[in-house]
């Protein structure tokens, strides 16, 4: 098990450092190719294209931990769900003052 650790983790982290070069250089060609033509916007640079990667990733794109759970349920399982929090740790309107507690 040690040994495929050793193994896997240059490669790794190599494809790591490929992603985030391809990425880079995508975003920096990409933004060269149009902005300056349709705007009169500045070329950038590639640790600028890196940069706004990076930001359109932490505005848009989440943290990378997956997406969350209750946009794919329908209203109808948020209240099914609901109502199995309430019963299991016991609030919400079932248990109100004056019902025996």
């Amino acid at each position: 098990m040690r040994k495929k650790w050793i193994f896997l983790a240059p490669l790794v982290i190599l494809g790591l450092l490929l992603f985030v070069a391809i990425g880079g250089t995508v975003v920096q060609q990409l933004w060269n190719w149009l902005l300056p033509a349709l705007f009169g916007w500045r070329q950038i640079t590639f640790w600028q294209a890196l940069g706004m990667l990076a930001l359109c990733r932490i505005l848009f794109g989440g943290h990378g931990f997956g997406r969350s759970h209750s946009r794919g349920r329908s209203p109808d399982e948020r209240e099914r769900f609901r109502q199995a929090i309430r019963r299991r740790f016991g609030f919400g309107p079932s248990t109100c003052e004056g019902e025996g507690r």
